[in-house]
């Protein structure tokens, strides 16, 4: 992996190491006060992971197919929460890394998945041949 696609494997690692921390801290400090953004956190951080690891071995077909799971999951997280944090803020009760569609990461979370999508539309693994 070169180029834009080593950049967008960094970003997504660091995205991960960001939302694991703040989910850890927010869960082991304030769970209680919480659970439900703090919950969407981890989930965040469990997503950011898994496309991670996924966009690395994006080569081998089944983890191609992870890749783009985990991704559009990852943008529908994003415009779900992002929305619902807009329009019900009382339900969440403090933010989460999806929150206001990420505005507390520079809207990184909304961004992100929109470019790995097409940078795995552009960058098929190859088929393998017989």
């Amino acid at each position: 992996m070169t180029g834009i696609g080593r950049v967008l494997v960094i970003v997504y690692a660091v995205m991960a190491l960001a939302a694991t921390g703040r989910s850890f801290v927010q869960i082991v400090r304030r769970f209680d006060e919480a659970p439900l953004a703090y919950s969407l956190s981890a989930l965040a951080a469990a997503v950011y992971i898994l496309a991670t690891l996924a966009l690395v071995l994006a080569r081998r077909r089944g983890w191609y197919t992870v890749a783009w799971v985990a991704i559009v999951f990852e943008l529908t997280g994003v415009l779900v929460v992002g929305a619902l944090s807009l329009l019900v803020p009382s339900l969440f009760g403090h933010d989460s890394v999806w929150s206001y569609f990420g505005m507390g990461y520079l809207f990184v979370p909304l961004v992100l998945p929109v470019f790995g999508l097409w940078w795995l539309r552009t960058h098929r693994p190859q088929a393998e041949a017989a």
